[in-house]
């Protein structure tokens, strides 16, 4: 099968309701090299610009395959690969999906803690890159974020732009949700199971049960409480020394950034 015809098999695979994920991954494989054999996985030079903008809708495709099958490691490649089409081949057609997968890798950026990085990125970005609603959804979590208001970053969910977007905004929430959780444990010896389920933005008591067992809190459903795991005075220093060192680090990354 010649590269054109698969590109054309990835496409209709890609783009049918529901979308043949498995087939889209064989397919992404195999046009990947022959984009190797071509020199266009990693162009330079003069090429042609019609095998250009080809390449570049591959890499696209892959890169949004790689969120619906939750192969973060994938992304990571895809959009390293396509930056050299975004940066470097500025006179090929723009893409529409360029600021759908530039806004995917900041709201990857902030589930990586990677502030700094988010800045540099998105000052990275023309003018006009701000008002896509895929840049305003990141920068508007980002801002969130800074301001502890979790539960705006929980409803961003539903405010998505696209649906690769809620992947990341779910990965985004458990790592608050565990920040929180282990704030409930140094400051709570017990709560009760609707209050745990409320701050910890569980939709169901059983969402909270499946986690309470995960962190080995005792859960007593006739009385309708969580009790949570006892600590030794070492244990508990630690996540304070935690939060002063993660305090510290965004402090010089907001230096570095200002």
């Amino acid at each position: 099968m010649s590269l054109k015809s698969q590109y054309t098999d990835l496409k209709a695979s890609f783009s049918s309701k529901p979308p043949d994920l498995q087939k889209c991954g064989r397919l992404l494989t195999q046009l990947k090299l022959g984009l190797i054999q071509a020199g266009l996985l990693l162009p330079q030079g003069d090429l042609n610009q019609g095998d250009l903008v080809v390449a570049r809708e591959i890499l696209e495709i892959g890169a949004f395959w790689s969120i619906r099958t939750q192969d973060v490691p994938a992304f990571d490649r895809y959009f390293s690969q396509l930056q050299t089409f975004y940066t470097d081949y500025t006179t090929l057609p723009p893409s529409q999906h360029e600021y759908a997968i530039r806004g995917l890798h900041l709201i990857r950026l902030l589930t990586q803690n990677r502030i700094a990085d988010f800045h540099t990125a998105l000052e990275s970005l023309p003018a006009a890159a701000l008002e896509s609603t895929y840049i305003a959804h990141p920068v508007n979590l980002e801002r969130c974020l800074m301001e502890g208001s979790y539960a705006k970053v929980w409803s961003a969910r539903a405010e998505a732009p696209a649906a690769e977007y809620e992947y990341f905004v779910d990965s985004l929430m458990g790592t608050i949700r565990n920040e929180i959780a282990s704030c409930e444990e140094a400051a709570y010896e017990s709560l009760p199971l609707k209050d745990a389920a409320t701050l910890l933005f569980f939709a169901s008591q059983r969402e909270l049960l499946v986690y309470a067992e995960q962190r080995g809190w005792e859960v007593n459903l006739n009385l309708g409480t969580i009790t949570f795991a006892k600590k030794g005075e070492e244990t508990m220093d630690i996540p304070k020394e935690k939060v002063i060192a993660a305090s510290l680090l965004y402090a010089r990354e907001l230096e570095q950034i200002v």
